[in-house]
């Protein structure tokens, strides 16, 4: 989970629009990582996009529990998303688990599917996933 919700970040930014021109609304939606384990919401935060947490697994939950984090479900997790040429997106993430905001970049992927890739360390130490619509 923990590597989830760095990697998240970099998900939902896309939502508010595609890099092949769809408009921003027919991208909000719910999305999920590869586990299943977290569920997070796009939606538009003023004139950029933020992502919300609407459902976690128990050790998801327990996760963020541990690192300070009360409730899981109803966390704006991704913050100031913003859409730049190249059709990526970019924006900031909170990192429930160890009470830490990091950057991620996302890009849409030709099947609808989101890539996201999330650095830590100045971007020495980066993951990726792919994260796929629940609606």
């Amino acid at each position: 989970m923990k590597t989830e919700i760095v990697l998240a970040a970099s998900i939902f930014g896309a939502m508010s629009g595609t890099a092949n021109g769809d408009t921003p609304s027919s991208s909000f939606g719910i999305w999920r990582d590869p586990q299943n384990s977290v569920h997070v919401r796009g939606q538009p935060c003023g004139e950029r996009m933020c992502g919300v947490v609407v459902w976690a697994n128990a050790k998801a939950k327990e996760e963020a529990r541990r690192g300070g984090t009360k409730e899981l479900e109803g966390l704006i997790l991704f913050r100031g998303f913003v859409r730049e040429n190249n059709g990526q997106w970019r924006g900031k993430v909170f990192v429930p688990y160890i009470g830490k905001t990091f950057s991620g970049i996302v890009t849409q992927l030709k099947d609808g599917r989101l890539k996201g890739k999330g650095c830590l360390a100045g971007g020495i130490i980066c993951k990726s996933q792919v994260w796929s619509r629940v609606r």
